[in-house]
């Protein structure tokens, strides 16, 4: 009997015990499930507070170089104030895969700016750059390219300023276009261009036009024009002469010599382009008045060079003004018989006689 008690109380006591150890289990569980919940609460406010802004409004401008890493960008926003957690921001960097998004370029950040608002900034390509494409055609005189320039498509361009500017003075490109020299014409080089739109007023599209004629003409022969007997600024002259005489590439070294020639024996060089270029009435041809007109631009009636280049030549022309043929023609006549736009050649006034009664005839 006392026996089977004794085994009566020991049952209960161990079903105590098991009973106690299984709600001081339920309570460590429940302890431990409210660390890691504070733990993982805790993580994750820091989580949210190390994407916010470091504070403040300070600009800063930051360079990220091309190539530049993920872990390097992160590292060189935190130097400068912008990130508040580099390591969390560079995870995160990762885990959005946007480092190679990163743009190479220059930007202006806030400290007042969270991370996504920096991450955004700085993946963000910059909008497409707005250009105006404008042609000016070789020979052009300054009045036909101040009209081109005003037709560029939106574009606040006004043709009188952009002659205004061109013929104030205001420009020079030495050796070959002297200061104070009254006029561009013959040194906004023709060429078709490009430019961003923002950028373009008429003084930036002159300093571009002038830029292209001194890297054009930089290989050429200068140190021949001396031994021409002219200037550099003359020899802009004579290709502008001889842009609007040929029309076929051969011969722009021969009309050269003619003018060379004709130089050389005091001859006026009986150019017609340059009395249109003073032309009151370009639409009626050359009248027999415009033959008398008094000026140093008739070269039919006046010995020398015009003072002024009388369009803008091309490249070709320059050169073949420092480098004329050597021939001693001193006469030309157009013979579209012999091929479009073509000339005959000639020494003696009477085979050039001959010349124009056959090619005219």
């Amino acid at each position: 009997m006392l026996e089977t008690m004794s085994r009566r109380t020991r049952s209960r006591a161990r079903h105590r015990q098991r009973r106690t150890r299984r709600w001081r289990g339920l309570i460590g569980l429940v302890v431990l499930v409210a660390l890691l919940g504070g733990v993982a609460l805790a993580g994750l406010r820091y989580y949210e507070s190390c994407q916010e802004a470091p504070g403040g409004s300070r600009n800063v401008t930051v360079t990220i170089e091309k190539g530049a890493s993920g872990n390097t960008v992160i590292d060189q926003l935190a130097e400068e104030g912008l990130v508040k957690c580099p390591l969390v921001a560079k995870w995160i960097v990762r885990q959005r895969g946007v480092a190679e998004d990163f743009q190479a370029r220059t930007f202006t950040l806030s400290t007042s700016w969270d991370l996504d608002r920096i991450l955004e900034e700085i993946t963000t390509p910059p909008p497409p750059i707005q250009t105006v494409s404008v042609t000016i055609p070789e020979g052009y005189r300054l009045t036909e390219i101040a009209e081109r320039l005003a037709g560029i498509e939106g574009v606040d361009m006004k043709a009188r300023r952009v002659l205004k500017l061109a013929t104030g003075g205001t420009f020079s490109l030495p050796p070959y276009l002297p200061e104070d020299t009254e006029t561009l014409e013959g040194f906004l080089f023709p060429k078709s261009y490009e430019w961003v739109k923002e950028l373009v007023t008429p003084r930036y599209a002159i300093e571009q036009m002038l830029a292209q004629f001194e890297e054009e003409v930089a290989d050429l022969p200068w140190n021949k024009a001396r031994r021409l007997g002219v200037s550099e600024y003359e020899i802009v002259i004579i290709a502008s002469m001889i842009e609007r005489e040929v029309r076929v590439d051969e011969e722009r070294e021969l009309v050269a010599a003619v003018i060379y020639n004709r130089l050389a024996e005091g001859m006026p060089l009986g150019i017609d382009a340059t009395l249109q270029y003073i032309d009151p009435n370009p639409d009626d041809g050359l009248t027999g008045a415009d033959l008398e007109i008094d000026s140093p631009y008739n070269t039919r009636k006046f010995a020398g060079l015009p003072p002024t280049p009388i369009g803008s030549p091309r490249l070709e022309s320059i050169r073949a003004a420092l480098e004329p043929a050597d021939v001693p023609y001193l006469y030309y006549v157009l013979c579209e018989k012999d091929g479009p736009g073509t000339h005959r050649f000639s020494v003696e006034y009477d085979e050039f006689l001959r010349n124009r009664n056959e090619c005219l005839g």
